[in-house]
Order: structure tokens, then sequence, then C-alpha cells
């Protein structure tokens, strides 16, 4: 199925997108593609809020869209190779039958599934500004984001008849 497919049907059935995912056998190379499409994609979806910054506050777009991108191409990524580690280990910590890469699938694939709210969070910071309408985007992107990794992380971590080694 279309990658564009999946993101669609992880808004409505999570869980049935990460099983596919996860039949799809243990690829290290496909997880960081699915991590470095989402933060790309996150970076894009900052554009319009730094041009804007760089508008109202008279600064260097060109400095703005560069830090930007150090942070979320090369930062973030560190990052959330971590939270996935030790989320994993707190699962554990509860009987979770997954992998440290199921684990890294389930935080990537959620990061990558809500990124139409990111890029919608993204248009509102860049044509709106801060706001209500901002701050609502931002919650509807952060509850899509949780619950849509609560849902994968749980079929990657505790679905104990298809887990691998």
């Amino acid at each position: 199925m279309a990658i564009s497919q999946d993101i669609i049907q992880s808004w409505r059935r999570p869980a049935v997108v990460m099983r596919r995912l996860l039949d799809m056998g243990t690829r290290e190379d496909r997880v960081l593609a699915i991590l470095m499409g989402a933060c790309l994609t996150i970076f894009i979806a900052q554009l319009p809020r730094l041009s804007r910054t760089a508008h109202l506050e008279d600064v260097g777009l060109d400095q703005l869209v560069a830090y930007e991108f150090l942070g979320w191409l090369m930062i973030w990524p560190l990052a959330f190779y971590v939270i996935a580690a030790i989320s994993h280990l707190i699962a554990r910590i509860f009987g979770a039958q997954g992998t440290f890469y199921t684990a890294r699938l389930a935080l990537f694939w959620s990061l990558l599934a809500s990124t139409p709210a990111v890029l919608l969070h993204g248009l509102v910071a860049g044509f709106i500004g801060a706001g209500p309408a901002l701050t609502l985007v931002g919650a509807v992107w952060a509850i899509a984001f949780l619950l849509i990794w609560s849902f994968c992380f749980r079929e990657a971590e505790f679905r104990v008849e298809r887990v691998t080694s």
C-alpha cells in the first residue's frame, strides 16, 4: 500500500497499519527512511513560520532555516532514537514482548503519520500566527500523535503472537 494511504489509514486504524509494517520484517533502512521522512516533513512545515518570523523581526531567513534544518534533520532524529529506546525499556518492565526495533518503528511511524497535522500547524503559524487557532491545531497535532503512538506502540510491544527476534 502507498505510504500516503497508510498515513490516512493510521488516523482511523493505526494498529492495522502497524501490524502490516511489522509483518514486512525487520528492516532498519525502512525505519530510518520513515524517521527522516517525518523529520523532513516537519522541517518543511516550519518554513511558513520561519518566513513570518524573519519578516516581522527583521532577521535573516537563511539563518533561521539553517538552524531549523540542523535541528530537525540532525538532532531530533537522535533524540527520537533515545525516546524509542527508553519507551521500550519502560514497556519491558510491564511485560512487553517487542524489541528495540518494534519500539522504533512504532514511534517513527506515529511521527510520520501525524505529519498532516504538523503541516496544518505550520500553515497556521505562518499565516495567522500565535493565537487560539494555532493552539487548537497544535493540540490536535499532539493528541493525534499520542493516540497513534499509543495504538502503534501497543501493537508493536504487546502483540505476542507475531513478535519476531
